[in-house]
């Protein structure tokens, strides 16, 4: 996130890391990089630098709907992805470091939780860049290898349904009323009025979708949940996958969707693991993304908030995210 978070600052961070990490700060800068975390790059006293990610747990709805809820949520993604990194041997995954206690995330108080990783230096992906076929099939055999990991005892189960379906379903209905958080509120109102024809149609696509998976039956594995090229770090060697706060058991295409919804182009891992990829579990979850989005952003703006540049980037992925929604093909 580029704005800071309310209530929380160097003070605060360097306070956590001392009590819970044993890393005393000697230097810590804000670090505008990622939506939705905020994220420190610190150097301590004995010139070892860190990255530290502070989590929003009041808007952590994947992890779970209450901030309560989110923090073990946010405790079984992270552990689960220590566990990979340190006793299946997935070297690609970047794991946090644990806390004194054993945790691989602390809660610093009732909203804000925090979590520590070393610092890698490596070329940082782009969400919006796509993908050459020989990188392509480099990212494809890294799931590859996560989705034969045998899975952590920690690791989450997911949910077919978009999280913030409910308040999506919410929003929709209560179209009619002044939204009033603040000034991109009344904005989406009018958005979803205009649109609420198609959301609706769209929410009826995924749910055909999901019942064709779940006749399906396919396989449930561990899976990243978002390695798109915005979760990608290129090291000398190959590539590393971060973020790992979505991991969740799932069938391999909620992966798969996030580098191409054309199997052909997935022939790599299809070589790899013996799977072929369903066509309907890939448009599923393609779906399933940019309706969590949706939900995701409807939410921020019937919520107080403020004209910062992360609401105007916000505003600009819903507008994105509501053009995806008029070319997504019928199932």
């Amino acid at each position: 996130m580029e704005t800071r978070p309310e209530n929380f600052g160097e003070e605060d961070l360097a306070t956590g890391l001392a009590e819970h990490f044993g890393v005393v700060v000697h230097t810590a800068s804000y670090a505008p990089v990622g939506f939705g975390d905020y994220h420190w790059r610190v150097t301590d006293e004995d010139g070892r630098q860190w990255f530290a990610k502070v989590s929003d747990l009041a808007h952590k709805e994947h992890c779970g709907p209450t901030p309560e809820m989110a923090l073990v949520g946010l405790r079984k993604a992270m552990e689960t992805a220590a566990t990979l990194h340190e006793r299946a041997g997935l070297d690609f995954v970047v794991a946090p470091r644990r806390s004194r206690t054993g945790d691989p995330v602390v809660a610093v108080d009732d909203r804000y939780a925090l979590s520590l990783f070393p610092f890698v230096h490596g070329e940082a992906g782009d969400f919006s860049r796509e993908l050459s076929s020989a990188e392509r099939n480099e990212v494809l055999g890294l799931l590859a290898r996560l989705h034969r990991s045998t899975p952590p005892r920690c690791t989450p189960a997911t949910v077919l349904d978009p999280p913030g379906r409910a308040g999506l379903e919410s929003a929709l209905a209560e179209a009619s009323l002044p939204w009033s958080g603040g000034p991109f509120s009344e904005p989406a109102r009018a958005l979803v009025t205009n649109e609420a024809e198609l959301f609706r149609t769209r929410l009826a696509d995924f749910d055909r979708l999901a019942d064709r998976v779940r006749r399906g039956g396919g396989p449930l594995v561990v899976t990243h949940g978002e390695p798109h090229p915005g979760n990608l770090l290129r090291i000398e060697g190959g590539y590393l996958l971060i973020d790992w706060d979505t991991v969740g058991l799932a069938v391999p295409e909620r992966d798969l969707s996030l580098l191409s919804d054309d199997p052909a182009a997935l022939g790599h891992y299809t070589e790899l693991t013996g799977f072929a990829p369903d066509p309907s579990a890939l448009a599923l979850y393609r779906l399933r993304w940019a309706l969590t989005d949706l939900a995701e952003f409807l939410a921020w703006f019937r919520s107080p908030h403020t004209r910062t540049s992360d609401t105007e980037t916000a505003w600009q992925g819903l507008a994105d995210t509501v053009e995806t929604l008029k070319t997504f093909p019928a199932p």
